[in-house]
């Protein structure tokens, strides 16, 4: 069962991930994403933040009408439910290889929040792919699917999904899911049988929203929301 946050007309999210500063978050407010990503437990990612600039930064998005997002490799429920508690984060996405235990001891402390799971595929094989009906059973709301490199690198990657590997993995779920994996405006067309799909919830993008340094861009971001999360009047007819 979906958690209050997450009913049907909260779907079709614009996720960007891996803002550092408030000024990074001033910049998504103005140009359309929902979902803003914090990162923190995840050793030597350039977006890892320390608590207090979690919290601060998770205060900040929230003031801006945006949605943070802990992303984390972390895997120990207590201090995650803690820190959830502590920044007032509701959503928290699962982004290595933690268990459908740690997600129900997650739920049972966190019953308001909205528990994201990534799924990894690697070269077309989902490695979780035995184990989608025990994390809904724990209590996942969302799932987010994403690319794991040829050499084991996880998230962030700009690595592309092929829309067939995403479809022969579908018939698995049956809660949400968010898209993830090297998305740009160049490439909205080859994912539109995917984003037909029912269960899809939202695109998830941190690549293709930088400059060649690393930086968010109001134009990127702009376009991309205009590409994966149309407002209603910029709907193509």
């Amino acid at each position: 069962m979906s958690t209050p946050l997450l009913t049907r007309s909260a779907l079709g999210h614009l996720k960007v991930c891996g803002a550092r500063t408030r000024a990074d978050l001033d910049l998504l407010a103005a140009t359309g994403p929902t979902l803003v990503g914090l990162w923190h437990g995840i050793p030597g990612g350039p977006a890892d933040l320390p608590p207090e600039r979690l919290a601060d930064l998770a205060a900040t998005a929230i003031r801006l009408g945006l949605e943070p997002v802990l992303v984390t490799f972390l895997d120990d429920p207590d201090h995650l439910a803690r820190l959830a508690r502590a920044t007032g984060i509701r959503w928290i996405q699962l982004h290595a290889y933690q268990s459908p235990a740690l997600v129900a001891r997650l739920r049972a402390q966190l019953p308001y929040a909205v528990l994201v799971k990534v799924l990894h595929l690697a070269r077309g094989r989902c490695l979780e792919r035995a184990f989608t009906p025990a994390f809904e059973r724990a209590g996942c709301d969302l799932f987010l699917l994403d690319t794991v490199t040829d050499d084991g690198r996880v998230g962030s990657t700009g690595t592309p999904l092929d829309p067939g590997d995403v479809h022969a993995l579908l018939p698995r779920l049956t809660i949400p899911f968010l898209l993830a994996g090297g998305l740009n405006t160049a490439n909205r067309d080859t994912y539109r049988t995917v984003t037909d799909h029912p269960l899809y919830a939202g695109a998830d993008i941190d690549t293709a929203a930088r400059d060649r340094t690393g930086r968010f861009t109001h134009d990127a971001v702009t376009a991309l929301a205009r590409a994966w999360h149309p407002r209603p009047q910029e709907t193509p007819a």
